[in-house]
């Protein structure tokens, strides 16, 4: 009866971990699909999912569990220098930068973090992405985590999902 409430947690937790998933069109699908299933349902399912396989970045950024071996080889082994890598280097340089100053303004102003990270999760500008990462660097409590996150991805996808019924009673009016 309620597979549908699996298979939507399982895609919106691969779309968090592969963001080329696209966890909005799967759920303007199911919704298309299946027009009896609550939209407050398909929001939690949604948002259990996603917070759930971003907390392996956050996790992962916090140096609480370890890349795998081939990510972590592959990142951080030493290369030769050469002209490319150096190129790079100087090209985004200011990037890193930008990065760094963000996360000790991050870890000075904490509740600054949190906001920027609740706003992301409801809007996702910034990138969710980026700011679960941002979060994990600057040690945001997984508490404040989870509860931000929580919260703004079930808003937004309980948003999404009632959003075709909402204009189709506008068009019938």
């Amino acid at each position: 009866m309620f597979a549908w409430f699996w298979v939507t947690l399982g895609v919106a937790f691969g779309s968090a971990i592969l963001p080329v998933v696209s966890i909005e069109v799967f759920v303007l699908g199911l919704v298309a699909s299946e027009p009896r299933v609550h939209w407050l349902l398909i929001g939690a399912a949604v948002a259990i999912g996603q917070v759930a396989g971003k907390l392996l970045y956050y996790l992962a950024a916090r140096g609480s569990i370890g890349l795998p071996r081939f990510l972590h080889d592959r990142l951080h082994r030493q290369r030769p220098p050469s002209r490319r890598r150096e190129w790079w280097h100087l090209r985004t340089k200011w990037l890193r930068g930008k990065v760094e100053w963000l996360r000790e303004r991050c870890h000075r102003h904490p509740f600054w973090m949190t906001g920027t990270y609740g706003i992301s999760s409801l809007v996702g500008l910034p990138p969710f992405m980026a700011t679960t990462v941002l979060a994990g660097l600057a040690d945001m409590r997984i508490s404040t985590f989870l509860t931000a996150g929580l919260a703004g991805r079930f808003i937004r996808y309980s948003l999404l999902a009632a959003a075709p019924a909402m204009f189709a009673g506008w068009l019938h009016h």
